[in-house]
């Protein structure tokens, strides 16, 4: 396994269970990152951004949670727009779909096993 050489980022919270998985998935493959909490450091508008040329708003923002079910249909409409879909995500992190691992500028959202596996080229076991 060659491990990355560009800074890595996840960004998610801290109890939400696919965000644990992905930690945990990191941590058993020694793949050293920085985790940015969305509920104590907020989103911010260019990062959001950074993110939409790798994502679009179809993957990032998480139609299954809570909080999408909450918005009002008005709200659910809006985010076809892109600066209405970045001001709610900045307002409500928790309409970003979990993690988003940064890796060489490169975002990517979710998490599963066999992803992970290919962005860091290991294999299935853990090291």
């Amino acid at each position: 396994m060659s491990l990355p050489t560009a800074p890595i980022t996840v960004y998610g919270i801290p109890n939400c269970n696919t965000v644990k998985s992905a930690r945990d998935w990191l941590d058993r493959h020694a793949i050293a990152y920085a985790f940015h909490d969305f509920k104590k450091a907020g989103v911010s508008q260019a990062l959001v951004e950074s993110w939409l040329p790798h994502l679009g708003l179809d993957v990032l923002i998480n139609r299954k949670g809570t909080t999408w079910r909450a918005l009002s249909d008005a709200q659910k409409a809006s985010v076809a727009d892109a600066g209405h879909a970045i001001a709610l995500m900045m307002a409500q992190p928790s309409l970003i779909k979990r993690p988003v691992l940064v890796i060489g500028g490169k975002a990517h959202a979710g998490f599963s096993e066999a992803a992970y596996q290919d962005i860091f080229q290991v294999s299935g076991t853990a090291a």
